[in-house]
Parts: C-alpha cells; structure tokens; sequence
C-alpha cells in the first residue's frame, strides 16, 4: 500500500501532466523571442498573462524592476517560493532541430542556456503546487518568481536587496542540464566591474608627448592583471572584455578607453578581497600613463550554500519518481548534435558527476546520478546564490539536451524547442512540486532546513555583494519595430 506521501506526489504529478501542454506551449514561446538582460518585455509578458490565466494574484515590476513578475496562491502556512528566469544570451540565435550551425533573422540572440525551459517548468511546479493546495486544502502558499536577467544582470541579487524574499521560508528552481541530479551547491561569487579611463587627446606624431592614453591604461591594466593571475587562489577567475578601446584613428592618442572585468571567487569575502587587488592594479596603470580612472560595479552575486535536508528530499524524489526516459527519435537527434562536439566535450560531461562514460552510452541520460557523487568541479556563477544566502534553498538538474552539450553553445539552442527538452520540462515541474509538498507537509524537514541554513549563516549573515548605491542596468523596453 501507498503511504499518504506517495499519494500525495502522484496526485501533484497528476497536475502537472494536466497543464504541461500549456507550459512546453509558453516554453516555445518565450524560445522564439530571445531577449537579453533586462530586455525581457515580451518574455515577462507571456509569463504574466500565463500567472494571471492559471489564477495567481500577480505582483509587477517585482523590487522596481519591470522585466521581474511574482505570483502567488495560498492561504496560511509556510511559503514556498518557486524561481524562474527568461533570459536568453547575445549571439546565440539557432535554427531549432538543426544539428548545423545557422542562426536565424534578428537581433542574434538565442535561448543558449535553455531559460525559456527553466521558467516555464518552474511556473508548471508553482501552478500544480497551487491547484493541490486548493484541491487539498494544506496550508501553504506557493510563489512563482520570474527573474530576469541571471545572465550577467544579478536581477535576484537586486531583488533579495529590495527584500522580495525576505518572507519566504524555502525556495526551489531548477536548471537545465545534461543529467538528472540534485544540483550540487558549488558556485562562484562574482563581481562585474567596469574601469574607464580618462587621459587627453593629442596628435600621436606631432605632439605625442602631450597625449595621454586611456589605451595605453587598459592595456598596463590587463597585462597586470595578467601577473596577479598567478597570485590568486586556484579555484578564482579573472575575466575580461573591451568596452571601448578609444577609436578607430591609430593618429590619436585614446583620450577614453574601457574594460570590464569579471572577478569571482569561492565565497563573497574572497571575492571582496580580490576585487581591491584588482583595483589597485587599475590605479597603478592609470598611475603609470597619467590617466584617471572611474571604477563602478556593474553588478554582483554571492557563491551558492547548500541545504543537505532539503537536497535530501529532493533526491528521494528523483527516486521516487524515477529516470527520465527518452524514445528513439530523442536519441537519434541528440547522437547528431554529439556529432558536433568533441569526444573532450562529452568525457568532461561525465567526469562533471564523477562517473566514467560507458562503453555503449546513451546521447541522452536515462539514470539519475547518486547524492554522493563527486566529479571534477567545473565551477560558473549564479545570482541564486544570493537567494541561498537568503532563506534555505534547493536546485534540480534535468537533462534537456545531449550529454557533452556545452552551455551557452548554438547546440544547445538548438534543442530547446525538442520533445526531449519538453519531456524534461515536465519531469522537474514534478520534482519541485515534490519537493515543495515534502516542505508544507513535514514540519521536521522544514525546521531541519531552517536549522542548516543558520548554522551556515549564523557567524556571517547575508549582505548583498552590490553596493546600495548601485540600481540595476534597467533597459527601455524597444520599440514594436525593433522587438
């Protein structure tokens, strides 16, 4: 016999199979419209109006950001907060279902890490979690969040700031992924920081000892930079990329010239100390040239916590719910975009989660990978983070595309209108809403949460990496022309 807790997740599953038609439809949607960070009209649109059809009362312009939107549904209880993002990435525009590189008309830009999957199965969770709320009169509310701007903007470390999740109890999301896993919580910290130098024009043959270059700043910059590489811890990163290199007239000397960085690191403290380092290397180049220099923070986010209780729950989940399967024609396409890649891209797929690759292995995962793997850390940044620091949080990986499908890749844009990457979608709506139940219902596991989460925070609370004075890199929403 069934306990009371099976039932419960295969009559929120049931749910979910009841609504996935409409989420995959929303899925696809939000895929052919790509829009990058903070542009994200038309995608919060669609989500809107979808939190508005299934009966959630809506909150807009979620911490005074317009591309941010909050649903909730529920009386009483703990609040379970569900996160989305719809975000795409510049440079990434795909034909879908084509294991060929080729972009299509527009603006460029493409779902290359699968966000428009990543919201609307996070809205398909909240929304099943809602209907059994009501169906089962539970106590508990259920909030989905629509983030924008996760790549690059930090729009959760704004809103955590502005206190939008200062009431929740839990949070849930979910990223897409090549294996089904409870996410491991290992991120770093990382800060965008943008330097302009200022120095002064001068004609560059006749009268170069009056100019002073901003270029020459950037490039003393960068090559210092170079050096304190070698003096950083080994798990922190140091990117960069030119904003503006002063003109196109090599007779000029650059009076303006601008880089940002990306400076991360294992936690917020290390990153703080990091991130002086690197401005001093900055003062000393504008030092060396006689420039000035602007330094300001673009955005910010903190390194994930765990929660074990919470990833426990989860993992029982993914077992209780058992493998995703895919049928042939998934695992014909994604063998054409294996064709694609490397055999390195696939083997560091596998050594990711610490399990060798099979003889005769499967383009798509079909098993669930144990809680205590250990593969080799592949180590991005993530502005859940700062959620995780926030309130005790959980993140699933699904697999929607092929194993060995690197992310932010015009592969993976390609597959995210497929059946295998709508199969998944469906899959890890039922993961979260589990998980969310395992929380309403068990008032142990959510007090053994909480109880994690304060041990981990207790000696160093949360305090957000962006400084006050810094407001969000808000875009106007384009013109119907340029949409």
């Amino acid at each position: 016999m069934k306990s009371e807790s099976a039932q419960q997740k295969e009559l929120v599953w049931s749910l979910v199979d009841a609504k996935k038609a409409l989420f995959t439809a929303l899925s696809d949607r939000v895929w052919g419209m790509p829009e990058i960070c903070y542009t994200e009209y038309r995608s919060v649109a669609e989500h809107t109006a979808m939190l508005k059809e299934q009966g959630f009362t809506v909150t807009e312009n979620v911490a005074d950001i317009p591309t941010a939107v909050m649903g909730e549904a529920g009386h009483g209880g703990p609040i379970i907060a569900i996160l989305g993002e719809y975000d795409a990435l510049p440079g990434l525009s795909q034909v879908a279902g084509l294991a060929r590189q080729e972009a299509l008309p527009g603006n460029g830009h493409g779902h290359g890490c699968g966000h428009n999957l990543l919201g609307s199965a996070a809205m398909l969770a909240a929304t099943a979690l809602k209907d059994w709320l009501a169906e089962t009169g539970t106590p508990g509310r259920v909030r989905y969040y629509g983030c924008p701007a996760e790549e690059g903007g930090a729009a959760k470390s704004f809103m955590a700031r502005a206190g939008a999740f200062d009431d929740v109890d839990i949070a849930i999301t979910w990223h897409p992924s090549a294996f089904s896993e409870v996410a491991r919580a290992e991120s770093l910290a990382n800060t965008r920081m943008d330097f302009v130098f200022h120095g002064r024009a001068s004609h560059a043959a006749a009268a170069p000892h009056l100019g002073r270059s901003a270029l020459d700043a950037v490039e003393l910059m960068n090559v210092g930079v170079n050096y304190l590489r070698e003096h950083v811890p080994a798990d922190s990163r140091i990117h960069y990329a030119m904003l503006d290199s002063g003109g196109i007239a090599p007779n000029v000397v650059q009076a303006r010239a601008a880089v940002r960085y990306a400076i991360r690191s294992r936690d917020v403290h290390a990153m703080f100390a990091l991130n002086e380092r690197v401005k001093k290397v900055a003062n000393g180049a504008a030092m060396m040239t006689e420039t000035t220099v602007d330094i300001s923070i673009m955005s910010a986010v903190a390194n994930l916590l765990g929660n074990e209780p919470l990833e426990q729950a989860m993992q029982q989940n993914f077992e209780l719910l058992g493998p995703l399967e895919f049928d042939e024609a998934d695992k014909a396409f994604a063998a054409e975009i294996q064709a694609t890649l490397s055999p390195e891209d696939i083997g560091s797929a596998y050594r990711r989660i610490g399990i060798k690759k099979p003889q005769q292995a499967s383009p798509l995962c079909e098993f669930i990978v144990p809680l205590e793997a250990s593969g080799e850390l592949m180590l991005g940044s993530t502005d859940v983070g700062d959620i995780s620091w926030k309130i005790p949080t959980v993140q699933a990986h699904v697999p929607t595309y092929a194993i060995g499908t690197p992310g932010h890749s015009w592969q993976l844009t390609a597959q995210g209108k497929m059946p295998a990457a709508h199969k998944g979608l469906a899959y890890v709506a039922k993961i979260m809403a589990a998980t969310a139940i395992d929380t309403l219902t068990d008032k142990v596991l959510l007090a053994r949460a909480k109880t994690a989460h304060y041990e981990l925070t207790a000696e160093t609370p949360y305090a957000c990496p962006i400084p006050a004075e810094v407001s969000p890199p808000l875009q106007p929403r384009p013109s119907e022309e340029s949409a």
